[in-house]
């Protein structure tokens, strides 16, 4: 199938909810805080001596999980922290081992509310129903799928806490062109990866169906050199938007190689030591200017 990066659907003519949507949703299933108590989540030990924290968000922002003081929300190999007010994730954390890979067929797996916090701080299926939006999944479906846990990183990456309001032309082409570079060469020289995704939230970002839908999104990576030595990128996808009272027009997506410094200045995450590990951030850091790179295709990526 071909898909026309230009095309410029309308947030306006996105189709309302069908007359019977409300029963389907009621079906959505729920994972009860039990379900989920022994998932230990992202490890920031995972590149061995290259530690690489969670990134620090300012508490105003964070949502908070009953019972922790680090608002983490813990599966199989990855965590997820989640916006306060916007129903979506804040960012989110995953460990990748390439070494112990294992492919995990998506079958039927339906999206799930996260108990451990409130069902209305999730935004669920109401958002997606009847319209071209994709339940994007923000930590890759593939990434955490490794180990004899597998099967079960699989299942936890379908929660609602895991997912982001995407058009499909997003979803479908140059990040997931991104996202495969990264899994198939982490696959590839079966090494790890720690990364970092989210979204970029705006004051004035459009709302739909009671939900502030993000324009840009943004992707951390975390890896050691084959020689031994530690480094990390940054990736953002953003897209030209006319926005009046009438419509939301979304113009065609560009992917960008970025510094650390510059997704840290936009999201307000604090990614402690690791922009000293980039070189755009270094680059940046010693010329006062912004650094970024078009990509296209992989050949685009520089680390």
């Amino acid at each position: 199938m071909t898909i026309d990066l230009e095309a410029r659907p309308r947030l306006a003519d996105l189709r309302p909810l069908l007359r019977e949507a409300p029963a389907l949703l009621a079906e959505a299933r729920v994972s009860s805080p039990a379900s989920l108590a022994d998932r230990a989540g992202y490890r920031s030990d995972h590149l061995g001596a290259f530690a690489v924290p969670l990134p620090v968000a300012p508490a105003a922002v964070v949502l908070p999980v009953a019972g922790r003081d680090d608002a983490r929300l813990d599966y199989e190999h990855f965590t997820v922290v989640m916006a306060r007010g916007r129903r979506l994730a804040l960012f989110t954390a995953a460990n990748l081992d390439g070494a112990a890979s294992v492919a995990v067929p998506r079958g039927g797996d339906a999206w799930a509310y996260d108990g451990r916090i409130p069902e209305e701080a999730q935004a669920g299926d109401e958002l997606y129903a009847d319209n071209d939006f994709d339940r994007g999944h923000l930590v890759r479906r593939e990434d955490p799928n490794w180990g004899a846990t597998a099967a079960t990183a699989n299942r936890d990456t379908f929660h609602f806490t895991n997912c982001a309001p995407q058009l499909s032309a997003f979803n479908q082409r140059t990040w997931l062109e991104l996202e495969d570079y990264i899994l198939v060469n982490t696959r590839r020289v079966r090494e790890r990866a720690s990364v970092f995704t989210g979204p970029v939230f705006r004051a004035d970002d459009p709302v739909y169906r009671g939900v502030a839908i993000p324009l840009a999104y943004w992707k951390v990576v975390a890896f050691v050199h084959d020689d031994g030595r530690p480094s990390a990128t940054a990736y953002l996808i953003d897209h030209d938007v006319d926005l009046s009272e009438q419509s939301l027009l979304f113009g065609a997506f560009r992917t960008y190689q970025r510094s650390i410094l510059s997704i840290a200045a936009l999201t307000g995450l604090d990614f402690g030591a690791l922009p000293q590990f980039d070189g755009f951030s270094n680059e940046e850091r010693a010329m006062g200017v912004t650094v970024k790179q078009r990509i296209t295709g992989p050949a685009d990526v520089r680390v």
